[in-house]
């Protein structure tokens, strides 16, 4: 009887373990393979969310002659973006350092640790991933300004903002800030990137100015049906979004990954219920807006609530969303063409707030920070969101001022009439516009 040879691959997998040194291998055995396995579909899911997901979702809400101006924003904006993080973001964000901003000890993406992160993951596994989160942020705001803005404004301004609002928010609460020390809880963004995010584009939409024919004559979205595509790889992109940030394949992760699609079913139907009322009918934009506010609702409680809890937080979201979207449009009379503040700051910020009702042990919920009691939190979590939004607001002012000094904001009165993918790009989404 012949013996099998081994193959030459056993052979080189021998020879490493057997070769291997006692600390390597006691690295190896730190990290556990299914949270890192998670985190990194997660990162996946994320980063799809903004391509294709977003694009697509703000792409079908503009004219045609926009359309590739708004993926050319998105596109651009994971570039820079992915690059800074790299560098120096990351470290900004995550690197230890003062209670208001990171050291920049890990710029470069060096001296990441050995040791396990939370989850038992890599450091580089968690950069990746804190990586998706920085890209969708500033991209979210590209929905109060398109079809009107020089595009070199909007690489320079996302860059800017990504280093002066996101790192230093991202440091104090989930960084080891000062908000984090206070006891406030965001569990996948609300702070972070929802009232960000919705704050900077409300200021812009200001700055900016509206569209021209606004509110009157404004054409309708042009293709409802890729808002739908959008807005449904939105919605299972953020299972990782939400799921992800548990940082390990636990209940936690599952139980966040339930919350989010109950909080989207829920709000999508409660914003078509209240079109339904004002309007008469029931729209497809309405309901993906609503399903969009819902997600971002819950972003900040879907850790520390349970399925009902979920429900309660969407119903919430469709309704003071809705009403958000008709005041900031119909009372102010300010051009955020997208809604991303009356979605997702408005939805931020209720949702950072519900958590504190919603995370109570009293309804079997998962229980609020440490030493916390309602009022208590109540209080850190406005604490948290009037920061957040006044940071965000002020620092983006003034980016707003030095780059209208530096590239301009708006393109011309014609290069807006003619679209900005020719004007801009000089290229066009379809053959006839």
């Amino acid at each position: 009887m012949t013996k099998r040879a081994i193959a030459p691959t056993g052979l080189f997998a021998l020879a490493a373990l057997l070769c291997c040194r006692p600390a390597a291998a006691a690295e190896v055995l730190a990290f556990d393979s299914g949270n890192t396995a998670l985190v990194i579909a997660a990162s996946a899911l994320v980063l799809f969310m903004t391509l294709p997901g977003l694009a697509l979702f703000y792409g079908g809400l503009v004219r045609a002659r926009n359309l590739l101006s708004v993926l050319m924003h998105c596109f651009a904006i994971c570039c820079v973006v992915s690059l800074l993080w790299a560098v120096v973001g990351y470290s900004l964000a995550f690197a230890d350092g003062t209670l208001w901003l990171g050291s920049l000890d890990k710029a470069f993406v060096g001296h990441l640790g050995s040791q396990p992160m939370p989850g038992a993951i890599p450091e580089i596994v968690f950069f990746l991933f804190q990586l998706t989160f920085a890209i969708i942020t500033p991209a979210l705001i590209v929905g109060a300004f398109p079809e009107r803005v020089r595009f070199p404004f909007v690489v320079l301004f996302s860059a800017l903002w990504l280093l002066l609002v996101y790192c230093p928010v991202a440091h104090w609460v989930w960084g080891g800030g000062w908000l984090a020390a206070i006891g406030t809880i965001d569990f996948a963004g609300g702070i972070v990137v929802h009232t960000t995010a919705g704050v900077s584009a409300l200021v812009a939409a200001i700055v900016i100015g509206r569209r021209r024919g606004f509110p009157h004559s404004l054409v309708p979205p042009h293709s409802p049906g890729l808002t739908m595509a959008g807005a449904g790889m939105l919605w299972v992109g953020w299972f990782g979004f939400n799921g992800g940030s548990a940082l390990a394949a636990n209940a936690t992760a599952g139980g966040a990954i339930v919350a989010t699609h109950l909080a989207a079913a829920a709000a999508a139907l409660a914003w078509i219920g209240a079109e339904w009322v004002k309007i008469g009918k029931p729209t497809s934009i309405g309901i993906v807006t609503g399903c969009v506010a819902g997600l971002a609702t819950i972003t900040p409680a879907s850790g520390f609530v349970g399925p009902m809890g979920a429900v309660g937080i969407g119903i919430a979201a469709g309704i003071v969303c809705f009403g958000a979207t008709n005041f900031v449009k119909q009372r102010l009379v300010i051009d955020d063409s997208l809604d991303v503040f009356a979605v997702h700051g408005v939805g931020g910020m209720l949702g950072t707030v519900l958590v504190s009702v919603f995370a109570l042990p009293v309804l079997g919920e998962v229980g609020l920070a440490a030493g916390m009691t309602l009022p208590k939190q109540l209080l850190v979590q406005l604490v948290g969101i009037a920061a957040a939004a006044v940071w965000s607001g002020v620092v983006s002012y003034g980016l707003l001022r030095l780059c209208d000094m530096l590239t301009g904001l708006r393109v011309t009165q014609e290069e807006e009439s003619d679209g900005l993918d020719l004007s801009s790009h000089g290229e066009r989404a379809y053959e006839h516009n």
